[in-house]
């Protein structure tokens, strides 16, 4: 198949990018530089040195024998995009580009308008492109876990059937997102939903949980196709905060108490996750969901991982969280449709903790420690 990534310089994006390739598949990356940009933004950088996209793209041709197609470009161009799909015709195109960050989109107003302008205009012209150049293509496009919130129902695959007076609709599942950039990612599965329900698209929305590891076979093929390791309080996951805290002697800097319940996948799962997506399409007019996710941890439990991992002592510090969200709370999420295409999940607990203390360990000296702390509340001043 021809794959088209957006985002295909991102965290996720590149070892999708590759895990595609690898399986065979013709593959073309398109980005606009701008996570890179946000690192000189915000003066941080990855903890593992990613090299520039040409270079990447070299080293994987060299290592592979096998080419990327590379574009330049902002979805934000609607004639870009939609000449870009043309020119490269894809059978599926794989959307990670967008904004991804919760607290970068609550540091103030610009960054919010910034973030729902930039995901959701960018998805509609993404739309508007599929339908006017090939209806036919498959919309394969990463949402988030965190477009439900934390009901005290269990949270259904994508769809829920609802029974009301005597009457029944099956309805997209209730969204209760807890920060812009999750809000621009529930306006984005509305958007996609309502085009495939009135231009006949195909789209599977994979709402996925945090993703943990560095590390897929093809990026660990030769350092020069390594992918991010991002720790500070905007970008880093909790996960990655901890194992570096760990490394460096300090407190686990936990929020709250601790007893907030998300769901996480390992990046190998992430991109086997995607390839079976493409490799089995959403039907014409289906707005399909997968709920991406293989294990749920509290992250208190997290940090007690890490504690009983750690060959060290380690302390947790628990600080006055700055989200505003259910300190305890309900959490049991439904995923199956992956699991019954073929994914046969990584645990957390097996491997990878020990693994990413080596990789830190390996880059401590890059690490900038101010980064750590967080310093993004969800409240607004005096509030």
């Amino acid at each position: 198949m021809k794959v088209l990534v957006l985002g295909g310089d991102g965290y996720l994006g590149w070892p999708t990018a590759l895990h595609l390739s690898d399986r065979g598949h013709e593959v073309a990356v398109l980005d606009n530089g701008a996570r890179r940009g946000y690192d000189d933004e915000l003066g941080v950088t990855s903890l593992v040195p990613i090299r520039r996209l040409d270079e990447r793209v070299t080293a994987w041709e060299e290592v592979s024998g096998t080419r990327l197609g590379v574009y330049h470009g902002d979805l934000l161009d609607a004639e870009y995009v939609r000449a870009t799909l043309a020119e490269f015709g894809p059978d599926a195109v794989v959307h990670f580009a967008e904004q991804r960050s919760a607290p970068y989109s609550m540091l103030d107003r610009d960054h919010a308008t910034y973030t729902q302008h930039n995901n959701v205009v960018g998805t509609l012209n993404l739309l508007y492109g599929i339908a006017e150049t090939d209806p036919d293509i498959h919309l394969v496009k990463l949402g988030t876990l965190g477009e439900y919130g934390t009901p005290n129902i269990d949270i259904e695959e994508g769809w829920l059937t609802v029974e009301h007076n005597g009457r029944s609709d099956r309805v997209l599942f209730p969204k209760r997102p807890g920060s812009f950039y999750h809000l621009s990612k529930v306006h984005d599965s509305h958007n996609i939903e309502f085009a495939c329900r009135a231009w006949d698209l195909r789209a599977t929305d994979l709402n996925q949980g945090v993703v943990y590891g560095h590390h897929t076979a093809q990026t660990g093929c030769d350092e020069c196709l390594a992918t991010r390791f991002d720790y500070d309080a905007v970008f880093g996951t909790v996960l990655n905060r901890f194992v570096v805290q760990a490394v460096l002697g300090e407190p686990l800097t936990v929020y709250g108490s601790g007893g907030q319940t998300r769901g996480v996948i390992d990046i190998r799962d992430t991109v086997e996750c995607v390839r079976l997506a493409v490799e089995n399409p959403a039907a014409r007019g289906e707005f399909r969901v997968f709920n991406q996710l293989t294990e749920s941890f509290s992250v208190g439990e997290l940090a007690e991982l890490v504690v009983d991992t750690y060959p060290g002592t380690i302390e947790i510090a628990y600080l006055d969280n700055p989200r505003v969200e259910a300190d305890q709370h309900h959490y049991n999420v439904v995923s199956t449709g992956l699991p019954a295409l073929g994914l046969q999940p990584h645990r957390l607990a097996d491997t990878l903790i020990t693994s990413l203390f080596g990789l830190v360990e390996r880059h401590s000296g890059r690490v900038d420690r101010s980064a750590l702390l967080p310093t993004v509340q969800w409240r607004l001043p005096g509030r």
